[in-house]
């Protein structure tokens, strides 16, 4: 029975490849999509620039990427933090505050989802959101 499935296969496999191309699907081209009006300020032009990295942070954590996140939490939520780079009890309760105002996973932590939307919203011209 597997023999008969194994050379239904192949005879299947060969009759689609000796029809050449013109037997395959057409291909659909996507339309042309418009320019945004404005591009959103990434890199050299973010509004907080201590660093480029991202890594996860959590408390205790310290330094440059802590920074970073304190002064996207000030312009994005109005947390008021001093931007230290120390990852202590205010600056969890910020980042705790700011994840339940985004709807995203409420941990406390710094990871990808949470610096997504620190970079977004404290980079947007509407800020602060909550």
């Amino acid at each position: 029975m597997r023999r008969t499935h194994a050379i239904a296969a192949a005879v299947l496999l060969s009759a689609g490849l000796a029809a050449g191309p013109a037997a395959a699907a057409p291909q659909t081209i996507p339309e042309r999509t418009e320019r945004p009006e404005r591009v959103v300020a990434q890199g050299p032009d973010d509004i907080c620039d201590y660093t480029n990295r991202r890594p996860n942070l959590q408390q205790g954590s310290s330094g440059a990427v802590v920074q970073q996140a304190q002064c996207y939490l000030n312009e994005a939520v109005d947390a008021d933090l001093d931007v230290d780079g120390d990852f202590g009890g205010q600056t969890r309760s910020a980042v705790t505050a700011f994840q339940q105002c985004a709807e995203i996973v409420v941990d406390g932590r710094v990871g990808a989802q949470t610096w997504s939307f620190l970079s977004f919203w404290a980079n947007n011209p509407s800020r602060p959101f909550c």
